[in-house]
């Protein structure tokens, strides 16, 4: 068999071979996404329990997010917000193709995950800014502080379940694994 007709197969001596693969995300971005996870459901569950802890992880994911939009500016390839960042009406149009499973593909961030980016930065920020403003003497006990707090908390418990679908989405739609991809960096290339 000649090399054309074992490229037309996908086949070399009996063996299935690998698509191309490409380094999508850089440590920092996904060491920034698996440590806002962990910090973000360690102080929601130590909120009212443990208190300095609680103040510590906030603080922690305040340097997170700043960190992270840092890298947005100025870092890699597919963690710049120039490269993912896009107008609403392709957000919308690319959400419309979804629902008919055929949105197209993207290697980095698709423009719904783009939205998804920008929308838990922000309302994050919200979080650990109504939560710095409670312990400060001004804003300790006022309740329209403590009610925002909790109201984006929850509101990000929404945005994340809206994530995770979207994520088994375009895992199924793509047949490709996107939480491997985010923990080992690597994605298929076509």
């Amino acid at each position: 068999m000649c090399d054309a007709e074992q490229n037309m197969q996908g086949s070399v001596s009996g063996r299935q071979r690998r698509p191309e693969r490409i380094k999508v995300w850089d440590p920092i971005v996904r060491t920034f996404h698996w440590a806002l996870v962990g910090f973000f459901t360690f102080s929601f569950f130590t909120g009212g329990e443990w208190k300095s802890a609680h103040i510590l992880s906030g603080y922690t994911i305040g340097s997170l997010v700043a960190i992270r939009v840092l890298w947005g500016l100025f870092g890699s390839e597919h963690a710049r917000f120039v490269n993912f960042v896009r107008n609403p009406v392709t957000v919308i149009g690319f959400l419309a193709d979804t629902a008919r499973l055929r949105a197209k593909r993207y290697i980095g961030h698709n423009p719904a995950g783009g939205a998804m980016v920008i929308a838990l930065l922000l309302i994050i920020s919200g979080i650990v800014t109504t939560g710095y403003m409670m312990t400060t003497d001004a804003y300790w006990g006022v309740e329209w502080v403590e009610d925002t707090h909790q109201t984006l908390v929850y509101s990000t418990l929404g945005l994340i379940v809206f994530h995770v679908v979207g994520v088994v989405l375009a895992s199924v739609e793509h047949r490709e694994n996107l939480v491997h991809a985010m923990i080992t960096g690597w994605k298929r290339r076509s």
